[in-house]
Parts: structure tokens; sequence; C-alpha cells
């Protein structure tokens, strides 16, 4: 399965996520980032990135990555919306948002979004789960 209309819409909304990965002495690190979203991967770059602990720790074989992109549509009603990906990075070469460089390439493997349209109340939002299999 792949991400439906509604949050490839609510991914392209948004310009920033917030990655964590994991050190090899098992320290998961979090940290903002600006990502693309092509429809069926993740980029995620920077105007350094091989200097950063997330291309580090993923360089080092911790290829397993969780990714949040969410905002709040309201905050008096209370109306966060996100999605959660988990997935696995690997380092490649392109030209992205950032310029010519190197970027994790995030293939999801399971996600999540809430309240996508911001119109639910937070009790009343229902999570909606995607397992996404490669093609």
């Amino acid at each position: 399965m792949s991400f439906s209309e509604q949050e490839v819409a609510y991914l392209r909304s948004q310009p920033l996520a917030r990655i964590s990965t994991v050190a090899r002495d098992g320290q998961p690190d979090v940290a903002p980032v600006g990502f693309e979203f092509d429809g069926t991967y993740f980029y995620v770059g920077g105007h350094d990135p091989v200097r950063t602990r997330k291309y580090r720790n993923v360089k080092a074989g911790n290829e397993k990555v969780a990714l949040v992109i969410d905002d709040l549509k309201s905050v008096d009603p209370w109306r966060p919306r996100f999605v959660r990906v988990y997935g696995t990075a690997e380092l490649v070469e392109r030209s992205g948002q950032f310029g010519e460089g190197a970027y994790l390439r995030i293939t999801p493997t399971i996600s999540w979004s809430y309240n996508l349209d911001g119109e639910s109340e937070t009790r009343d939002a229902a999570f909606t789960r995607t397992v996404h299999v490669p093609a």
C-alpha cells in the first residue's frame, strides 16, 4: 500500500520534520530537518549532511529510522495532526532542495496518520495505519 491522497497533500504542505536515528552505542537521536517527499521516498539532506549525527548513524549501519511530520491546526481547541513513518534509510547522492550532494533516502515500512483535516476534536480523531510493501 502507499500513502493516501490526503496524506500526500499533507506531507507536501509541510516544510519541517523530525528524524530519529540510533547511534552504535544504542543512543537515540532526534533532530528537526527539512525534507522532500516524492510520493514513494522521503529525502533528508542539509547544508553539510556528512557531518551530522543522523548521517553518521546510518553510515555506521543503523538504517532504521523514524520520521514525524506534524503541526497544530488549532490550539483552542487542541487539534494536532501528523504523519509518523518507520522506515529504513540509505545514503544516496542526488540533487535536491539543498543542492547536489548527500541525502538520506528513507523507504517507509509502516506509517500512521492522524487528524489530517484538522477538523476533529483530539478525542474523536482516528489513526490510519499503513504497511508499505516495496514495489
